[in-house]
């Protein structure tokens, strides 16, 4: 049990770490975790080489601890998928976060929606595999098989029910004007 506990709560973290990657209209630090910057031969994660400042709601200061990484940190930021124009003044890169728009963030809450559909597959396929363990161990009785399977089956609903809040508060915040 503890290992499906364990696997379970691994999809919840992974559905809060897609979840902060939606953009909701605030600036959000965690959108850049996965951008990229080539230092020195390396592909650096943005938020390694620069300090990343939220001044206001809409706007995302990157500032680089070598100045020399402004271009490439623009040039990263334009070729991935975030569609923001950053800006750069020399000595930080600005990117505004416009609000989105009524019909974009209908769209961000159906993407909310299946990333919240694939954890609860994540939960189920985890139930199954146990489920399928305990049938063909030999040492456990009918009886006792059961009574395993019911105790997955009350953890695969907690954690569908948690997926469920999360779901729903990255919804109400999305849809927050």
């Amino acid at each position: 049990m503890s290992d499906i506990k364990e696997n379970m709560e691994k999809t919840i973290e992974n559905l809060k770490h897609n979840f902060s990657k939606v953009r909701t209209g605030r600036a959000n630090a965690n959108i850049l975790a996965d951008i990229t910057v080539d230092y020195y031969g390396q592909a650096t994660p943005i938020t390694q080489i620069a300090a990343v400042k939220a001044p206001e709601a809409h706007m995302l200061v990157i500032e680089p601890w070598d100045k020399a990484l402004l271009n490439a940190i623009v040039k990263a930021v334009t070729a991935s998928d975030l569609g923001i124009t950053p800006s750069s003044d020399g000595m930080v890169v600005r990117l505004p976060f416009p609000a989105p728009t009524e019909e974009r963030r209908r769209e961000l809450v159906k993407e909310c929606h299946e990333l919240a559909e694939h954890a609860k597959v994540a939960v189920r396929n985890i139930r199954r595999d146990a489920n399928n363990k305990l049938e063909r161990d030999e040492d456990l009785t009918e009886d006792d098989v059961r009574r395993e399977q019911a105790k997955v089956q009350k953890a695969t609903d907690e954690y569908v029910a948690k997926i469920d809040e999360l779901l729903k508060a990255k919804e109400a915040e999305v849809m927050e004007i």
